[in-house]
């Protein structure tokens, strides 16, 4: 049996070591990974098509013998809709008639009484329980003019025996500040001579002209001096003014 012969005969590892150092050895490299292009989808079929082949064969039902009707569907009204329309209605309302709205919930409303007068009173009057006989308007004129034609106003009041009175003073929306003619009033009636003549006063009704004005009941007689206490008249408004 013939021994292939090669050109390269090793006799010893140092011979390898000799044959590294002279001959270096060259590794292939691997060339980069390329990612691969994504193939491309085929794009759907339109909706028209996927109905279209879905339908294939369909045979539409005969219509001669049936009888169309037109039904209408109603929907019960929500809650939230209901809500609505009754809020509507009654702004409706309180717009065109002043209903629903009570002068006495507003910041603007005044009340007070008098000596041993009980608070109730206050309330009633402002609810029209009692006769208002005269009226005054200040509107338009400064705090001394307006605080001259009160006092008049007052004196003729009491000396023709009237109980009840309607002071009107606005509501002072011009002012920069404070109603100035409505505080003016209050003071009037509760700090003034006049308190001893004062039952009750309080923020008219709306059909009188609602936080503007200001209804005033009297005493037929003034309060005796051993009457009094050392008590000022009871004051409720919600601004005190």
């Amino acid at each position: 049996m013939k021994t292939r012969k090669t050109s390269l005969t090793l006799k010893s590892f140092q011979d390898i070591k000799g044959l590294i150092k002279t001959k270096p050895v060259d590794v292939p490299r691997k060339s980069p990974l390329i990612p691969k292009a994504p193939e491309a989808q085929p794009s759907p079929e339109p909706d028209e098509t996927l109905f279209a082949k879905a339908m294939e064969g369909v045979t539409p039902i005969a219509r001669d013998n049936c009888t169309q009707k037109n039904v209408e569907i109603t929907f019960p009204e929500s809650s939230r809709e209901k809500e609505d329309a009754e809020v509507l209605e009654k702004l409706t309302e309180l717009i065109e008639r002043g209903a629903g709205f009570n002068v006495c919930d507003t910041p603007e409303y005044v009340e007070g009484t008098g000596y041993h007068i009980h608070p109730e009173i206050a309330r009633r009057l402002h609810q029209g329980e009692y006769s208002i006989q005269a009226y005054i308007d200040l509107h338009g004129f400064t705090v001394n003019d307006a605080e001259e034609v009160f006092e008049k106003f007052m004196k003729w009041a009491v000396m023709s025996g009237k109980t009840g009175v309607l002071i009107i003073h606005g509501r002072g929306l011009s002012s920069p500040a404070e109603p100035v003619i409505k505080k003016s009033v209050v003071e009037w009636l509760t700090r003034g001579p006049w308190r001893k003549w004062v039952v009750a006063y309080s923020s008219a009704r709306i059909c009188d002209g609602g936080a503007g004005a200001t209804y005033v009941l009297l005493r037929d007689r003034p309060v005796s001096k051993r009457f009094k206490t050392s008590r000022t008249m009871n004051p409720r408004g919600r601004n005190r003014v």
